[in-house]
């Protein structure tokens, strides 16, 4: 009777401790945030879809004409990152953009027939862009830089009065941080991104920079589950002049240990010389 009181009494002990060492491991969700970088082996692959759609636009004074044709563009991006460092301090990767974009008061869906109608839908393979990711200071681990160079693959920006991307080369760099609260059910991430425009061929991008700062806040109610609020600025300065601000929500899901998926959804509250629209964006990151 004793041995088995023992037993048992070892046994609960042990499954308390395996259940802590559960709880306290965190999901990928949680630990691999853009200010994460990869161990070396290590593989990061982003398919992330913006799908934008506006039928209000704002003056350069900040006036908005409402009832605008609407015009809509999805962008589809594929960002690739493998860790090459023993210590995790360096990251390489590429950026792949294709965008479809339709004008003249076409349905908003019809950026998905790619259909290229003259006057009306364009569409293509726009950029791709080299890129590494790197720590800065090895004893803040959850700062990083991202640095890419994006180079155009398009040759006119606007055709028969459709813009599909622009063809100036863009040097980017983006700061990213984030920061878990003691709970860990809460999570602060904060990126900087800064964008230099320039290039021969004539761009309303050419001689221009861009600061563009965010902020997330992210809870969890579970390790693999998250939802979360953002707001997001835009300031364009230079030879053409831009700014805009937008605020969103969304969530993100841990479907497996190596796929989660992410939905975010954002409205542009203000702005000067842009449109006014929504954005519609679904995401899916393999890490492995």
């Amino acid at each position: 009777m004793k041995k088995t009181i023992a037993c048992l009494i070892i046994s609960a002990i042990a499954f308390t401790g395996f259940s802590q060492e559960e709880d306290v491991q965190k999901s990928n969700i949680q630990t691999y945030t853009p200010s994460k970088l990869l161990k070396k082996g290590q593989w990061d692959i982003k398919f992330f879809n913006n799908l934008y759609t506006q039928t209000k636009v704002a003056n350069s004074s900040g006036d908005v004409s409402k009832n605008e044709p609407r015009e809509t563009y999805f962008t589809s991006t594929i960002d690739v990152f493998t860790g090459v460092s023993q210590n995790s301090t360096l990251n390489v990767g590429l950026l792949i953009e294709m965008r479809s974009n339709i004008v003249g008061n076409r349905k908003a869906l019809d950026v998905f027939k790619f259909d290229g109608e003259t006057n009306t839908a364009r569409s293509g393979i726009t950029s791709i862009a080299p890129a590494i990711k790197f720590n800065p200071f090895n004893n803040v681990s959850n700062f990083t830089i991202q640095t890419a160079f994006h180079i155009p693959l398009v040759d006119n920006e606007t055709e028969n009065n459709v813009f599909l991307d622009q063809t100036a080369y863009t040097f980017q760099n983006r700061f990213f941080y984030d920061y878990t609260f003691p709970s860990g059910d809460w999570q602060l991430f904060t990126e900087l991104n800064t964008e230099y425009n320039f290039g021969e061929k004539t761009s309303f991008a050419n001689k221009t920079f861009v600061l563009a700062p965010g902020v997330f806040l992210s809870y969890f109610p579970n390790k693999e589950f998250t939802i979360l609020g953002f707001a997001q600025h835009q300031q364009r300065v230079g030879d053409f002049k831009q700014d805009y601000t937008a605020l969103g929500f969304g969530g993100k899901y841990q479907l497996c240990k190596t796929l989660n998926l992410e939905v975010l959804y954002s409205n542009f509250i203000r702005g000067n010389t842009t449109g006014l629209g929504q954005s519609f964006n679904i995401g899916l990151r393999a890490l492995f």
